[in-house]
């Protein structure tokens, strides 16, 4: 029965979001709009990096990545809803729905080690200026990257791998796309190992990440009070809470959807947690660590600039 039901499941069906039939273009042309602005943002950050020298350094080096990682990690989900919600049969292959998870994973992960690199980035660049060229090498900046990069590929892959070893017995998804704890509910097989692997990888890719972050702004903080001066407390506080608003909305909701016990949790709610971290966090972050900021905005400007005696040349 087991192989019958597995070989049965060649697709899944997305259930998306619970819309009024009525409201499905309004909500379409409004998840159309967020997409773009956050491919465009996205976009926006990480050409003005490259192009502008002022910009090269190990902070804005993160943020590009940062910026790749929120581009991919909405590209992931968003197309795909966008096409269901003008779809009549919103469906996903199985191997579609497996690879769409592990790219789900992947850059979900990725973004939480790089909040960690610019959280001790700035760590470093605030509490210890005199050291912050030695400490922040290129060597080191290459290597913090690297790590990243490494342990999200095997973390997803060791997720994805394990999820492709359970039989389902249904294959309607109460969600816009395929999530793995709305999978894991549809299994047939054995799902303890599942989701120990998930509350013990959790910890290690999740709570130690946003602890560590914490505990940067933490010593920032500590440090700045120790020399009270209202003009560094104020942009101090500022950059401070601004990161850390990003960061809870992005950590709050993945350790309140995968770390917590979901009993309680209706799919409405679930789906709506899901979409604060996958949709409304990516648009968000180019506001908050970019065009807000007064680099970038002088980075614009002479690109501009450079741009317009090219073209009067």
């Amino acid at each position: 029965m087991t192989e019958k039901n597995q070989t049965v499941i060649s697709e899944f069906v997305l259930l998306g979001l619970p819309i009024d039939p009525d409201q499905r273009d309004l909500f379409y042309t409004l998840f159309l709009a967020m997409y773009v602005t956050t491919i465009l943002g996205n976009l926006l950050i990480i050409v003005l990096i490259q192009l502008d020298s002022h910009l090269h350094t190990p902070m804005y080096l993160f943020l590009s990545n940062l910026s790749f990682s929120d581009l991919c990690f909405s590209s992931v989900t968003m197309p795909k809803l966008l096409q269901n919600m003008q779809s009549q049969v919103p469906s996903i292959p199985y191997a579609g729905c497996l690879t769409q998870m592990y790219f789900f994973l992947f850059f979900g992960d990725l973004e939480s080690f790089l909040l960690v690199a610019m959280a001790y980035d700035r760590y470093v660049a605030i509490c210890f200026p005199l050291h912050y060229t030695t400490i922040m090498s290129p060597k080191l900046c290459f290597s913090l990257l690297v790590l990243s990069w490494v342990l999200t590929m095997f973390h997803a892959v060791l997720h994805t791998l394990l999820m492709a070893r359970l039989c389902f017995c249904a294959n309607r998804i109460p969600h816009f796309f395929c999530d793995m704890s709305a999978l894991l509910k549809l299994a047939c097989s054995d799902t303890q190992v599942n989701e120990l692997v998930i509350f013990i990888m959790g910890g290690l890719i999740l709570v130690i990440p946003f602890l560590l972050i914490i505990t940067s702004y933490a010593q920032i903080v500590s440090s700045i009070l120790k020399v009270p001066s209202a003009r560094g407390i104020c942009k101090v506080f500022s950059t401070c809470g601004s990161h850390l608003s990003v960061v809870s909305l992005f950590y709050g909701t993945v350790i309140g959807l995968y770390l917590c016990p979901s009993a309680n949790n209706s799919t409405v709610k679930e789906t709506i947690m899901a979409m604060m971290y996958t949709v409304v966090t990516p648009m968000l972050n180019p506001f908050i660590y970019s065009l807000r900021n007064k680099d970038m905005k002088g980075a614009l400007r002479r690109v501009i600039c450079r741009k317009k005696i090219t073209f009067s040349v």
